[in-house]
């Protein structure tokens, strides 16, 4: 367990018990030991790889707030079973009526004026068999930061859920502009096609109208095939 000022931390490890091809969960408790409402925030060197349920929050005075990680499915193991990856855990105290949408970026910076408690958590893999209960040694300590070496530290991580939903926006733009392209196509070729229906009707006669309608025919199919996709 990690004691500070603000908050408390066990375990100090976040223990994994590592399988390939598996989403796995690991969890920490977080303490506020103070009379006044705190707010935390957690970031990680891999954004991609895990994600943290909640990763900002407010814990009311003297009570336990539970934070979830989990580690997306790996397809290898790493060498040595051993795992570079870290979290940082900040926290500052904030007003009685604050909620997560309070909880911004700009609470910890340093030029914000707030103490603010930081607290590094490394991710350790253990055999599938071993409790995820048992709490680890070795982990760094609660480190008050005021200054440029917590800002320095911060700039290592990044949140997961921003990153991610960042992509997740990206790709539902860039579907919805392709979606939209294919459909202006679509019309636009329907446009020529009755232009050109029309004309061979007045010079063609029947017979001309029936191989154009059987073209378009096809080119119906071949377009309705484009949209699902």
């Amino acid at each position: 367990m990690s004691t500070g000022e603000l908050v408390s931390i066990d375990p100090l490890d976040l223990k994994f018990p590592f399988e390939l091809n598996k989403q796995i969960n690991s969890s920490l408790q977080l303490t506020n030991k103070t009379d006044q409402h705190v707010g935390f925030k957690v970031k990680t060197t891999n954004p991609k790889k895990y994600c943290v349920r909640p990763n900002t929050g407010v814990v009311s005075p003297k009570s336990t707030c539970e934070i979830i990680v989990t580690m997306q499915a790996q397809k290898e193991a790493p060498p040595d079973m051993q795992c570079k990856d870290k979290f940082l855990l900040q926290s500052v105290t904030v007003g009685s009526g604050a909620t997560t949408k309070d909880i911004t970026p700009e609470l910890f910076s340093k030029d914000s004026g707030n103490t603010v408690e930081e607290c590094k958590l490394r991710v350790v893999y253990v055999p599938a068999t071993q409790s995820t209960s048992i709490v680890a040694q070795g982990a760094e300590p609660v480190l008050p930061s005021n200054g440029p070496s917590g800002a320095e530290v911060s700039r290592a991580y990044v949140d997961s859920n921003d990153k991610s939903s960042s992509e997740v926006r990206a790709l539902i733009s860039k579907l919805t502009d392709e979606k939209n392209a294919a459909i202006e196509q679509s019309k636009r070729i329907q446009q020529e096609l009755e232009l050109l229906r029309r004309r061979s009707n007045k010079s063609q006669g029947g017979g001309a109208s029936l191989i154009l309608v059987i073209v378009v025919g096809l080119i119906g199919l071949i377009l309705g095939y484009i949209l699902k996709k």
